[in-house]
C-alpha cells in the first residue's frame, strides 16, 4: 500500500469539493482524508444533500462506510447515526437516498474507475448493517492494555484478518507505554479528546499510521469515542518504553503529506484550568 502516513489531521480544515466518487455518487461532497497512489483506495467524508438519491447497482469494489451525521436510506433500510456497513465487491447495492442530508465516514478498496463488477461476492465479506448502538462491548485486549475501555467489533475480514471496530474509553484515562503494530492502524476521532504524542486531538481528527511506527502514550480526560481499521492481518500490540513520558495537552506536531499541508491546525479547546 502506497498511502502517505498522516498523523493527525483535524478533518474541519480539509475543505468539501464537489464529488462523484468515481461514479459511484453523483452530486456529492467529499473530504479526502488518505488515498492510495498504487491502487486508488480512499479513505474520506462524503456529505449527501437532503433530498439526495441515486438508483440500485452493482459495486465493482469493496464499499465501507459509517454514519456520523443525517441518515442515509438504502434498499429502503435506514442508516441513522453510527450504523455501518461492509458492502463487497460484487454486491447488488439498493437504491441509495438520504431525504435530509448526511456525513458519512467512507472507505474504498480502489479506484472504481473503469473496473468491472465482479459477478459474485464473498457472502462471508458482508456486513448488510451493523447498529453502533447496539453491538455490545466486548474486551479481549492485551494484558498491558490500560483498563477502562470497551470495543464494538463492526468487521473482520474472513480472508485478511482485517478489522474495524468502535472504541470507547473511560474519562481520566491514559497508558504510559507507547505501542507498536505490525500492521496499518486508521482512525477517525467521533468525540471526546485525545491527549496523544502528537498533540490534542479533538472530534474529526484523523490518522493514517503506517506499521511499526511507535505512537502513544495516549490520555483523555473527557472519555471518548473512536473508529479504528486496521490493514495487512490481524492486529498484534508491542508495547514499548515511550520516547517521551505521557503529558496532558501537548503541542501540536502532525506528520503530513504535502497534501495536507495546508490543512495544518488544530481545532480550538480550552485547556483546563488546574
Amino acid at each position: 500500500m502506497a498511502r502517505s502516513w498522516v498523523e493527525f489531521v483535524q478533518a474541519q480544515h480539509i475543505p468539501w469539493q464537489p464529488h462523484d466518487l468515481w461514479g459511484l455518487a453523483p452530486g456529492v461532497e467529499m473530504r479526502l482524508l488518505s488515498r492510495d497512489d498504487d491502487n486508488g483506495a480512499v479513505s474520506m467524508l462524503v456529505r449527501y444533500p437532503a433530498g439526495y438519491g441515486i438508483p440500485a447497482g452493482t459495486l465493482p469494489v469493496d464499499v465501507e462506510f459509517l454514519v456520523i451525521d443525517g441518515s442515509l436510506t438504502v434498499d429502503g433500510q435506514d442508516y441513522g447515526h453510527l450504523c455501518f456497513a461492509h458492502l463487497p465487491a460484487g454486491f447488488q447495492r439498493g437504491a441509495l437516498s438520504s431525504p435530509s442530508g448526511a456525513v458519512v465516514l467512507t472507505f474504498l478498496s480502489a479506484d472504481p474507475t473503469g473496473v468491472t463488477a465482479p459477478a459474485t461476492y464473498d457472502p462471508a465479506r458482508l456486513v448488510l448493517r451493523a447498529d453502533g448502538y447496539q453491538v455490545p462491548y466486548t474486551g479481549n485486549f492485551h494484558p498491558e492494555f490500560p483498563p477502562g475501555a470497551g470495543r464494538k467489533l463492526l468487521y473482520k475480514d474472513p480472508v485478511t484478518g482485517d478489522v474495524s471496530w468502535i472504541l470507547g474509553t473511560l474519562p481520566v484515562r491514559w497508558a504510559e507505554r507507547s505501542e507498536i503494530h505490525p500492521t496499518v492502524e486508521e482512525m477517525y476521532l467521533l468525540s471526546g479528546e485525545v491527549h496523544a504524542n502528537r498533540g490534542v486531538m479533538r472530534p474529526g481528527a484523523y490518522f493514517w499510521r503506517p506499521p511499526e511506527v511507535p505512537h502513544g502514550p495516549f490520555g483523555t480526560l473527557t472519555g471518548n469515542l473512536y473508529f479504528f481499521r486496521t490493514k495487512g492481518g490481524p492486529l498484534t500490540t508491542e508495547y514499548v518504553a515511550p520516547e517521551r513520558p505521557f503529558q496532558w495537552w501537548p503541542p501540536y506536531d502532525p506528520v503530513l503529506p504535502p497534501s495536507l499541508e495546508s490543512c495544518r491546525g488544530e481545532v480550538p479547546g480550552t485547556p483546563l484550568a488546574y
